[in-house]
């Protein structure tokens, strides 16, 4: 106080401004949401069939404080409508009960939450029907979806909470995703007109199709965000869930993927996929990838943000290592936040036998 009765000339106004910022976590000083590192919590409140006590114990506080200890600093969040909303769109007081938890455990470790709505009933990245896109009662519903998260989490301050529209739209129409980012945004910013609004680009958050997504006009708080899985063959290495997984042949990082000779004998569809996918790839190949999300970030001077990326633990350990180390070094280079896929899983720095995979964790944060 004797500092502000000691400037002669300033305003009553100023003064109560000074003493109400002081004290408030809203105030210019904590509206950034700055990050840099984070990791991606799947399979929880995601992807997943636990509930009750299983789905609980599977990440607690604990998880938390060990992975700020690790140095992030932020954390994704994924998070489904059949998990968090009933078929009748009332909320599932538990599953809302443990995103709180989340959050409060993040913010007690100083670790940012970028909370993702990862998969609707109506929209799955990866299922041969979407409705989203054709019926507009799903829209609607969408909508709802986010004013309901909005007044939910409403309460968190903008420079601890993000929120992240859809994981990985997969329009046939990119202006069907641009129609319903804008019409998503509008529907945040009724209530919360400086929450930082995380948008991904059409088609699973590819960087090639980053130049189609259009962005709110004039609106500050956006965080633009891409994924990044190249080469499949290597990241995705004996993937059950995908037609590459079905090569069990040799692959290689960086360099050729896989050898001519290693083609050779196999079923035709399989080597089909494997030369569809397959290349030389290194360091510089990949960062020549980040080209589009790089200028539209620029042109619209927004952040860029990495959301997924990430290496199956079925890869040989050497290529994964390598593939990791590069696409660290690439994303860091140009100032590109990131979470890697996954805490807990198949990617994961912490295996499902709860063993953490140090030479992973240094490799994405070296000390």
């Amino acid at each position: 106080m004797r500092k502000i009765k000691s400037i002669r000339n300033i305003s009553l106004v100023t003064v109560v401004l000074l003493l109400i910022c002081a004290g408030d976590a809203i105030c210019a000083g904590d509206t950034s949401f700055d990050i840099s590192r984070g990791v991606n919590i799947s399979h929880w409140l995601s992807q997943s069939h636990r509930r009750g006590q299983e789905r609980q114990a599977y990440f607690t506080k604990k998880d938390v404080e060990y992975i700020a200890g690790l140095g992030y600093d932020h954390i994704r969040l994924p998070i489904d409508e059949e998990q968090m909303w009933d078929e009748s769109g009332n909320k599932e007081n538990e599953a809302f009960e443990l995103l709180h938890n989340a959050i409060k455990w993040s913010e007690s470790r100083h670790l940012k939450v970028v909370v993702d709505l990862h998969i609707l009933r109506s929209h799955h990245f990866n299922a041969e029907e979407k409705p989203l896109w054709t019926d507009l009662r799903a829209q609607e519903k969408f909508l709802l979806l986010w004013k309901d998260l909005s007044s939910e989490l409403r309460q968190y301050p903008v420079g601890l909470v993000a929120y992240e529209l859809m994981n990985e739209p997969v329009a046939d129409d990119p202006e069907d995703w641009n129609k319903l980012v804008e019409k998503a945004v509008k529907e945040i910013r009724k209530q919360e007109p400086e929450r930082k609004i995380v948008i991904g680009s059409n088609k699973w958050q590819s960087v090639g199709t980053f130049d189609q997504l259009r962005i709110p006009e004039g609106d500050r708080n956006i965080i633009l965000s891409f994924h990044f899985y190249t080469p499949m063959l290597i990241t995705h290495y004996k993937a059950s869930w995908t037609g590459i997984g079905r090569y069990h042949g040799p692959v290689n990082y960086p360099g050729q993927i896989v050898a001519p000779e290693d083609i050779e004998g196999l079923p035709a569809d399989v080597a089909r996929t494997v030369e569809g996918n397959n290349g030389i790839y290194n360091r510089e190949v990949l960062e020549k990838l980040l080209e589009k999300p790089l200028a539209v970030a620029k042109k619209y001077n927004l952040p860029l943000y990495c959301g997924e990326w990430g290496c199956l633990s079925t890869t040989p350990r050497k290529a994964r290592l390598q593939w990791y180390q590069d696409v660290r070094h690439n994303l860091e280079k140009h100032h590109i936040a990131w979470a890697n896929w996954d805490y807990k899983g198949g990617f994961g720095i912490v295996g499902q036998d709860g063993q953490s995979n140090e030479e992973m964790i240094r490799t994405l944060i070296p000390k």
